[in-house]
């Protein structure tokens, strides 16, 4: 079923519903907790998914619901919506605001639609299948990248990465900086960096170990503003997919990227 004029303001709705609940505890006292595996958690978190899933009970209770913070509801349509209220709570809870919330609606595996949205700086790509990204309201396209050298890479941290993966990173790094550590990633960013991305300011994202409410969303905005989004094989992003992420916003990179990423650091 294709993405409607109403799957977009619905998923436009639900941004709006969580900035609303994330912005009063930002810079304030969130309550932020651990959970089992470690990672934050605060009110905001909380309060935004279940403001999300309010409006879709309201709103498309047939469809299924897939959240960090409150699990899975089964649908009856073929359709999910993906969310991930605080994307980057760890920078929302020291006071960045380079964290966000990410909205996907993905039909069969796959994602047709994506919103990252800033709620404290008030920004906002839109991104849906076969359609152009917009950046508040506008179109948001990638930049073009002659060479893989002197290419711009970001991601959120190595050290959450599985220890097998970092020599695969480590060489992508090599490959981008020329060996030079002021030409070095950009670190920190969690979702931010995809719509940087999207708005042509970083020219590579690389993850690892992200779930799909992490990424779902991603997929739209990216491909929609020029770029390619896949896996470190080079396939697409799905439901199915095991978190290993690469965002690219010139395509004509593709190759060069995957062949650095391949590579270890002891064939270098």
């Amino acid at each position: 079923m294709p993405i409607t004029p109403a799957d977009i303001q619905l998923a436009s709705r639900l941004a709006d519903a969580a900035g609303a609940a994330i912005r009063p505890y930002f810079r304030g006292q969130h309550g932020v907790e651990l959970k089992d595996d470690h990672s934050p958690v605060t009110k905001a978190d909380r309060e935004a998914e279940a403001a999300m899933r309010r409006l879709l009970d309201a709103e498309a209770p047939g469809d299924g619901v897939i959240g960090e913070e409150y699990g899975t509801k089964t649908g009856v349509t073929g359709r999910q919506w993906v969310l991930d209220p605080i994307d980057g709570t760890r920078s929302f809870t020291v006071g960045r605001a380079i964290f966000g919330t990410l909205i996907a609606l993905v039909e069969d595996g796959w994602p047709l639609l994506g919103i990252v949205d800033q709620p404290v700086s008030r920004e906002r790509w839109v991104g849906v299948a076969g359609r152009p990204t917009t950046f508040n309201g506008k179109p948001a396209r990638t930049r073009a990248c002659p060479q893989l050298e002197g290419a711009i890479l970001a991601t959120t941290s190595p050290h959450l990465f599985a220890e097998g993966d970092v020599p695969h990173y480590m060489a992508l790094v090599a490959a981008a900086s020329g060996g030079h550590p002021r030409q070095g990633p950009v670190y920190g960013g969690d979702c931010y960096n995809y719509g940087l991305l999207a708005s042509g300011y970083l020219d590579i994202v690389a993850e690892s170990g992200l779930q799909l409410y992490d990424f779902a969303a991603l997929v739209p905005v990216v491909e929609g503003a020029g770029g390619r989004m896949c896996d470190w094989n080079g396939d697409p992003l799905t439901a199915a997919s095991v978190g290993h992420v690469l965002a690219i916003g010139d395509p004509a990179r593709t190759d060069d990227v995957l062949e650095a990423i391949r590579a270890t650091a002891h064939e270098h």
